[in-house]
């Protein structure tokens, strides 16, 4: 486990200032107009906290980008990372490396039978580039099917394949993308009161949807396990297996995305365990090595792995299983088994952060639904629970979601805000003080949130 001794000092305030003034003249950030945007200096991380910009300390429950799954700077992944430098810091993928061997290995002995070659990238956004070049080249065929509310990452194909607002801007239909609605409960686009009847009608749905657009054009099918930037939203009962289900029967590659909800998050290795569903194709990244050097991949069952066994695979990138990052797998997978991260991910979840938000919600009429599984929970905003008008439109943000952050940030804590919801999304070896701590700033500050609420 990780041991928080960091402090800041007055020289490293210091440092970060003048980190701060070189950002805002040189660095171009990703997702914001950059004028106005005003970025956290972060001065040192050690476990579940973060060291701002002047020196104070913020209990990280976003996990950055849900991706530090064993919090800041454990040690045996920083030896493992600076042991691997020592030894071989680079080299092409064409070769074979150690770290990127043993990674594989560590990686398929988590997987279903018959999901034995791993494909590395250098994140999730790429990952799903390739799972879906591969279910192309396997199939014969062009279009993709994904959900709506889903994010499958930045890059060309990927930000189509998205399902969230930030494809608009980059959204063309020559990619060959077809958009379906997801399995939603508590926004059910059909008109669903019960698990029962939102599974049968949104299968019917996509059933509907791969006859109009003609199964034989399909190659694959995309889908988060459980969306996780869109709104961790768990699949009803009967749902995902329903969907494997028509995968099969129409001859459509299922491609799994475990980006964000893989590697623990979820209180399994892969949130799909909990559905006892097996993919054609798991997407990863993140939570592999908790973010700590980049890395992604496919996991590629025999099948569309032998389609290649005599043809070349047109594809690569030369950070392929680069070995920092595999030996930063390598140790985060250990350290996750020695650990016990991934039951104790799961315990957090049924015996802490799930009864806790219950409770919270109950003493809150801002709070509409309280949703997750382990380590990766949704606390969903309303200005009316009848209604369940959001607190922040679809694909914003508002007045009330910036006060309410405010007030987080004020009690100490380093939040996941996305549209209307607050995400609870820490280490999965965060301590149960931290996060009841965490749970009361988060309990006190919806307070604000409950001032806008409607009748």
């Amino acid at each position: 486990m990780t041991v928080e001794t960091t402090a800041v000092t007055r020289t490293d305030i210091e440092n970060g200032r003048r980190a701060y003034e070189l950002d805002r003249a040189h660095v171009f950030h990703s997702w914001q107009a950059q004028a106005p945007f005003q970025p956290m200096t972060v001065l040192a991380a050690s476990g579940s906290h973060v060291w701002d910009g002047e020196g104070n300390r913020l209990l990280d429950l976003s996990s950055q980008l849900v991706n530090t799954n064993i919090g800041h700077q454990h040690p045996a992944v920083v030896a493992a990372v600076q042991e691997q430098a020592g030894r071989l810091c680079t080299i092409a993928p064409q070769h074979v490396n150690d770290a990127r061997s043993e990674a594989a290995r560590l990686i398929t002995e988590l997987t279903p039978a018959g999901l034995d070659k791993v494909f590395f990238t250098n994140g999730g956004a790429d990952g799903n580039e390739h799972a879906i070049r591969m279910a192309r080249l396997h199939t014969g065929r062009h279009k993709v099917l994904s959900a709506y509310r889903s994010y499958h990452g930045g890059t060309q194909l990927a930000v189509n394949v998205t399902g969230d607002p930030r494809r608009f801007a980059n959204d063309y239909s020559a990619e060959g993308v077809v958009h379906f609605m997801p399995a939603y409960l508590y926004r059910s686009y059909f008109g669903s009161t019960t698990e029962e009847e939102e599974t049968a009608r949104a299968l019917r749905h996509l059933e509907d949807l791969i006859v109009l657009e003609g199964p034989s054009n399909i190659a694959a099918l995309i889908l988060e396990t459980i969306p996780g930037t869109a709104g961790i939203y768990l699949p009803p009962a009967g749902y995902l297996a329903g969907v494997r289900e028509l995968t099969r029967r129409y001859g459509i590659v299922l491609i799994l995305d475990e980006v964000m909800a893989g590697f623990g998050r979820a209180g399994a290795w892969f949130a799909f365990d909990h559905w006892d569903i097996t993919p054609d194709l798991i997407t990863f990244a993140k939570g592999v090595n908790s973010g700590y050097v980049p890395l992604g991949g496919v996991v590629i069952n025999s099948e569309i792995a032998a389609t290649f066994d005599e043809r070349v695979y047109p594809g690569g990138l030369t950070y392929s299983g680069h070995p920092l990052a595999c030996a930063a797998a390598v140790a985060t997978i250990t350290a996750m088994r020695e650990e016990g991260m991934i039951d104790n991910a799961a315990r957090l979840g049924r015996e802490v952060i799930g009864p806790r938000l219950r409770e919270i919600a109950e003493r809150h009429p801002s709070v509409g639904d309280v949703r997750g599984t382990g380590c990766f929970w949704a606390v969903e905003l309303v200005r009316n629970r009848e209604t369940r008008e959001p607190l922040a439109e679809y694909g914003g943000s508002s007045p009330a979601m910036a006060e309410l952050t405010k007030a987080l940030r004020a009690g100490g804590i380093l939040p996941f805000v996305n549209f209307n919801r607050v995400h609870i999304v820490p280490p999965l070896n965060i301590s149960d003080e931290d996060i009841l701590a965490g749970l009361a700033v988060l309990d006190e500050a919806l307070k604000v949130a409950d001032a806008h609420v409607v009748d």
